[in-house]
Parts: C-alpha cells; sequence; structure tokens
C-alpha cells in the first residue's frame, strides 16, 4: 500500500512538474517580448511556478519527516494502531474516527511538548477528515521532534 502511495504522488508531483515547465516557458516568452507589459506579466507567471515548485517540496520534506518520525514510533511499539471501523469499500467510518478523535486530543492538550502525541493527533485528525488540521498537527509534531 505505502509503495502504491509514494507511486501516486511521485505521478502527480511529475505531471505538476510538467505544468510549472510549461507555465514557465509563457513566462519566459512574456518577457522576450521586450514590451513593459509583456515583461511585466512575465515576471508574474514566472513566480507561479517558483511558489509551485516551493510548495511541492515543502510536502515532499513533510512526508519524509513523517515517515521518519512513524518509523521510530513503531521502532519503540508506540506507533497508533487504525483499529477503526471502515467500509466494505475500505473508507474509514468518519463517525467512529470522530469518536476516538477525543483520546488523542486529551492526550495532545496534556503533553503540549511531547512530539509523538502531536503525530497520533495528526492521524486522528486525518481519520476524522480534517486535513488541514492533520498537516498542521504533523508539522508541530515534525518542529518539536527537531527542537528535542
Amino acid at each position: 500500500m505505502r509503495k502504491r502511495a509514494v507511486l501516486g504522488a511521485l505521478a502527480l508531483t511529475a505531471l505538476l512538474a510538467i505544468y510549472v515547465v510549461v507555465v514557465a516557458l509563457r513566462g519566459v516568452a512574456l518577457i522576450a517580448t521586450g514590451e513593459p507589459v509583456g515583461v511585466l506579466l512575465g515576471l508574474g507567471v514566472l513566480l507561479l511556478p517558483l511558489l509551485a515548485v516551493g510548495l511541492i517540496v515543502r510536502e515532499w520534506m513533510l512526508g519524509a519527516t513523517v515517515q521518519r518520525m512513524a518509523d521510530e514510533l513503531a521502532a519503540r511499539g508506540e506507533l497508533p494502531e487504525d483499529t477503526l471501523p471502515r467500509f466494505p469499500s475500505g473508507r474509514i467510518d468518519r463517525a467512529a474516527a470522530r469518536e476516538a478523535f477525543g483520546a488523542a486530543r486529551v492526550e495532545a492538550e496534556a503533553h503540549p511538548e511531547d512530539w509523538a502525541a502531536r503525530f497520533r493527533l495528526g492521524f486522528a485528525y486525518d481519520a476524522a477528515g480534517d486535513r488541514r488540521r492533520a498537516r498542521a498537527a504533523l508539522r508541530l509534531a515534525a518542529r518539536l521532534r527537531k527542537e528535542s
């Protein structure tokens, strides 16, 4: 399963890289016109690929860090188990995930400087369907781990 997820992420990154190159070439073409409006538009268009590359690198770095944290917790026997009920399609029952979320939140609140508690909170957010907060919790876990 993990290999499939990585291959999917690589495929999406490759498609985005093609898009970034095409957009960057358009920006360069606009700059090459020499017209003030074309140059300004070209510079603006070049900002989009730079932003995209920065965000892609940031997400890949987070993914690698999260994997290292998971490996460390697994080695210590502290990796959270996935015991949530699933539908026949394999999707997590969101109502059950929201109920289970409370324990992870209580643990994280009781140990605000513990990166492992924040890691578990991030996965509880993810199971409950809140991807934005899941990423924020995992970023905080990564920062706390780095500081410890």
